[in-house]
């Protein structure tokens, strides 16, 4: 009880990737999509949906 342990969920030799997890070069990222909508992949387009979140 209250022990953290390693699970496996696949097969020992599994040839599955899960790449929703897998880093996209951020040169091929246009567009982000939020809980607000969707925006540039830039600062500006960020603070445009998180006005709240600017730092002065």
């Amino acid at each position: 009880e209250g022990n953290i342990t390693k699970v496996r969920l696949t097969p020992q030799p599994s040839p599955t990737v899960n790449y929703g997890f897998d880093v996209t070069p951020a040169r091929l990222v246009t567009g982000l999509i939020t809980e607000r909508g969707i925006c540039d992949a830039s600062a500006t387009g960020i603070l445009k949906l998180y006005p709240e979140k600017r730092m002065n």
